[in-house]
């Protein structure tokens, strides 16, 4: 199974990509082989990126780059030394950056035949998937920002050469999470990268980046994928019944990762099917509070089940490593309470995060209700998001009016913008049920 076959729905991104490994495994090989770089690259520099004349039309208009500094319009390459992926969630922009860092790392024999890197099989492409490559390093972050000690961490990183001979990759998969002083750390990185290094930036969209940043990456547009695609895969990759797969993918409008979690944990189908009710729970104030602060108690939950698989860990493995006494009354060593204390704030700050990400997902499950709300009042005829509460859709559409409806849908999205501006969140939904009732 070749590296891209995990990123759904993606052909034009993926025939990109695949010819950028070819160029890159060629200019490996001709190095090696002491032959020069491929494609005007000097030996020892990045291979050149040059544009691509479908990358700026097309239906998922993939590349709206402007190429870096060390781009060179009269090369043939289609490699850089870096690369801005952006679309919306469930996209797939880290599993297209995660399968382009394995297709940089394939070592298979079966290039020298003529075979494209990114077999799937070989050392470099298995370890570089599961990230225990030793040249790959995967970011991602629990927390709600990357600041500037953890930035010029991974700037150290990409200054060193590459273990095994072929390239260093950075996989960055919450870009827009850089806060501006982490942005400005890692722009000298991307703007004067090291030899053999590859920067892979994930964002929602490119103004999630700095703009000195983005000018200075190749960037690809990712789509949202098909219902069709995304169903293909929980059956193929998961092993989910096709019908339910079915079900997850077009309740979830394609989103790859809410999906799976649909289709296979059935907490995460319990608290969907709760939040779907909750149209029809605002009728009064009473409701209205009752129901906000049932979302908001459930959100917490999941934010304590986080808590309870990985706290507890991380915190007895950080006693251990300070030299504390084994049990968790154990005391710790002098002039360690402050990598406690550390550790601690990380905890919670992971914490919030977990419930902002929790309620945001149930306002995007609320959303999706009522789009299916509008296309009933609207008599489209596309098919329904949440098709197993049709009743409740058809009573709220034949209870309103579309401007009523799209009122709501407007409330939703400003509780949402709320929770980004870290609005107290009881506050915000509760402001956010009370517009539902009122329409």
């Amino acid at each position: 199974m070749a590296v891209w076959d995990d990123v759904v729905g993606q052909d034009r991104v993926t025939a990109q990509l695949a010819a950028a490994a070819r160029d890159a495994d060629a200019f490996v090989t001709a190095e090696r082989q002491g032959t020069g770089a491929q494609a005007g690259s000097g030996p020892g520099e990045q291979p050149q990126q040059a544009p691509d004349p479908e990358a700026q039309s097309g239906p998922q208009s993939e590349s709206e780059s402007e190429p870096g500094p060390s781009a060179d319009r009269g090369s043939a390459s289609q490699m850089t030394h870096a690369w801005l992926f952006t679309g919306p969630p469930g996209s797939g922009r880290s599993t297209a950056a995660r399968a382009f860092a394995a297709a940089l790392q394939c070592v298979s024999p079966d290039r020298a035949l003529g075979g494209a890197p990114g077999c799937g099989f070989c050392d470099g492409c298995h370890t570089s998937l599961v990230g225990t490559h030793a040249d790959v390093e995967i970011v991602r972050t629990d927390l709600l920002s990357i600041g500037v000690k953890e930035t010029r961490d991974l700037v150290r990183r990409s200054s060193l050469s590459p273990a095994g001979g072929r390239w260093q990759v950075i996989v960055l998969e919450d870009a827009d999470r850089l806060t501006e002083g982490a942005g400005n750390v890692l722009l000298k990185a991307v703007e004067e990268p090291a030899p053999r290094t590859v920067w892979l930036l994930c964002a929602p969209s490119v103004e999630d980046v700095l703009p000195t940043i983005r000018s200075r990456c190749r960037h690809l547009s990712l789509r949202t994928p098909p219902i069709g695609a995304v169903a293909d895969v929980l059956v193929r990759r998961d092993g989910v019944e096709p019908e339910a797969a079915d079900r997850a993918a077009r309740a979830t409008q394609g989103h790859i990762g809410r999906a799976r979690r649909l289709a296979t944990d059935e907490r995460a189908r319990a608290r969907r099917a709760a939040v779907l009710k909750l149209p029809l729970r605002v009728d009064d104030i009473g409701g209205c509070l009752k129901a906000a602060q049932e979302l908001i108690d459930a959100a917490g939950e999941d934010a304590k089940q986080v808590a309870e698989d990985v706290d507890t860990k991380e915190t007895e493995e950080l006693r251990a490593a300070l030299g504390a006494a084994a049990g968790t009354g154990g005391r710790l060593p002098r002039g360690t309470a402050g990598a406690m204390k550390e550790l601690q704030d990380k905890q919670k700050r992971r914490s919030t995060r977990t419930q902002r990400d929790s309620l945001d997902l149930a306002l995007v499950d609320l959303t999706g209700f009522y789009r299916d709300v509008l296309a009933l009042q609207m008599g489209a005829s596309v098919p329904l998001a949440n098709d197993e509460v049709r009743d409740s859709i058809h009573r709220i559409a034949t209870a309103s009016s579309p401007e009523r409806t799209l009122r709501r849908i407007e409330a939703v999205i400003a509780c949402r913008e709320a929770l980004d501006r870290n609005v107290a969140p009881l506050l915000a939904v509760e402001a956010m049920t009370a517009a539902l009732r009122a329409g």
